[in-house]
């Protein structure tokens, strides 16, 4: 009979790869670890694992044995959450996932205020700047800009977030300001790779008419924090979230343009796999995170 020690420990290894990763996690020595893991396929009969000198690759028996633990962990967690009923002290860990700018900025230092009030619960934060695919991860929690586009996902907004075309008073003064979108054309625009999106077809709306323009320019870069110092820099026009460049609007180093216009919309949205019973953790954490943000100007 598998032990739910068994499932955390295995699944714990998968995630981290790496014995070493997992001695350390667990405050073990590299020998006891590697013989826990003997252990378990001695038990189970089967090799878990291929082994090498540099990491750890599962074999198909083991991708099986992890894909069965994770939800079996997932509603043990939930049922004790339910069961003890009590948000005032969280314990167990919680899985953070959000992209990188954001992630650092912002999500980091309101977790390390978390983690004040509940000091028994794990956090860890990964910062990606790829789309979280749930089914093929640990994560509990994805901050992201935009609802997802699967149904099977529970998306809350903690915060309404406008995007804004701007650029640096020396780009302005010696370029002059966009009157209409299609003057974008003639400009340097600085864009933004992200994932397969269609970076370079920026998209407004303006008294219920939608515009739709090609932008290009010789600056590009798939770091928000980059893109915007390159405007800043007087190297060009970006099209940025407001949270990403509010200080330096309200300082004057960036100025809006094209302000008739209104860009879609980047709202911030807490992710989560529906289940029946969400677990204390992560109800409270959102609902800090949008208690928190809403404080954000």
């Amino acid at each position: 009979m598998a032990s739910l020690d068994d499932l955390r420990f295995f699944t714990l290894v998968a995630r981290l790869g790496s014995l070493t990763a997992v001695a350390r996690e667990m405050g073990l020595t590299l020998p006891a670890v590697s013989k826990r893991l003997t252990l378990l396929e001695q038990r189970l009969g089967v090799q878990l694992v291929l082994r090498t000198t540099r990491r750890l690759d599962l074999t198909l028996e083991g991708e099986r044995y992890v894909e069965g633990a994770r939800p079996i962990i997932s509603q043990l967690d939930e049922l004790e959450s339910v069961v003890s009923n009590s948000q005032a002290l969280l314990t167990g860990r919680l899985n953070i996932n959000a992209s990188f700018g954001f992630g650092r900025r912002y999500i980091a230092p309101l977790i390390s205020a978390f983690h004040r009030l509940h000091p028994e619960l794990d956090i860890d934060l990964q910062l990606t700047s790829q789309p979280l695919n749930f089914l093929d991860s640990s994560v509990d929690i994805d901050l992201r800009v935009g609802e997802p586009p699967d149904s099977r996902l529970v998306a809350i907004k903690l915060k309404s977030n406008s995007r804004v075309v701007c650029a640096s008073p020396a780009y302005l003064d010696k370029r002059g300001a966009p009157q209409q979108v299609t003057d974008l054309a003639q400009h340097n625009c600085i864009v933004l790779r992200q994932y397969e999106s269609d970076y370079s077809l920026w998209r407004f709306a303006r008294a219920g008419k939608e515009y739709v323009q090609k932008v290009s320019g010789d600056l590009s870069s798939n770091d928000g924090e980059t893109v915007v110092n390159y405007a800043r820099d007087g190297h060009g026009i970006i099209l940025r979230s407001k949270w990403d460049i509010k200080t330096d609007l309200s300082q004057g180093a960036l100025i809006p343009v094209l302000t008739d216009y209104q860009a879609p919309d980047a709202d911030i949205f807490a992710v989560y796999t529906y289940r029946k019973h969400v677990p204390a953790r992560i109800s409270v954490f959102i609902t800090y995170l949008k208690q928190r943000l809403a404080l954000e100007s």
